[in-house]
């Protein structure tokens, strides 16, 4: 069964339609969103293989980036395709709000061209500073109890959760190494990834 309607989300656009597919192991196919990304319309599709949600680093998802300008839309056979993590999820729809650039998920039937589904980009918006909120609250609840026990608090963290989520964009949306953006925030490229580690279990729990 269709979620979507591939000529209603062509008709609408005047950009390009470039989709992005995603399996977590080798041993997945990607047939059925490829297939379904083609019937949408995408001429373009990127692709990784084999890669986690979760992972900041993922190619496919990289250069479809890349390949989007002002006017575009991205689109993905699943929401989860994207990303499994909330806050990075969010983050990355909004972003993509601020360049001009419309999101499509087919299954859930997500598509901000239309005017029902610009909501969802303010949607995200609000998950991604609920999400931003929780975690600085978490941490300052995690620190007072820690002190109230007598408990040592260890050396300041190196990267706040703010610098994690802007270093993430930077990797995503412009293209930089992670060697490349932890020398723009004064860190090792090592403690930028644990950094994001620390971000990401906070974002599931």
């Amino acid at each position: 069964m269709k979620h979507w309607h591939p000529t209603s989300l062509l008709n609408a656009q005047s950009g390009k339609l470039i989709g992005y597919a995603r399996v977590s192991t080798c041993e997945q196919k990607l047939d059925i969103q490829l297939n379904a990304l083609k019937q949408a319309g995408c001429k373009s599709v990127f692709q990784d293989h084999g890669l986690s949600g979760a992972l900041v680093e993922r190619p496919g998802l990289d250069k479809a980036l890349h390949a989007l300008a002002a006017g575009d839309t991205l689109v993905v056979y699943k929401l989860d395709r994207l990303g499994r993590s909330v806050l990075h999820l969010a983050d990355l729809i909004t972003r993509l709000d601020a360049n001009g650039i419309q999101f499509c998920s087919l299954t859930e039937g997500i598509d901000t061209t239309t005017p029902g589904g610009k909501l969802v980009f303010h949607v995200f918006a609000a998950v991604a500073e609920f999400s931003r909120n929780l975690i600085r609250e978490n941490t300052c609840a995690g620190l007072r109890a820690a002190r109230e026990r007598g408990a040592q608090i260890g050396r300041p963290r190196c990267l706040t959760d703010e610098q994690v989520v802007e270093a993430q964009s930077y990797m995503r949306d412009r293209g930089k190494s992670p060697i490349e953006v932890a020398e723009r925030f004064g860190v090792s490229a090592s403690t930028l990834r644990r950094s994001i580690r620390r971000v990401e279990a906070s974002d599931v729990e």
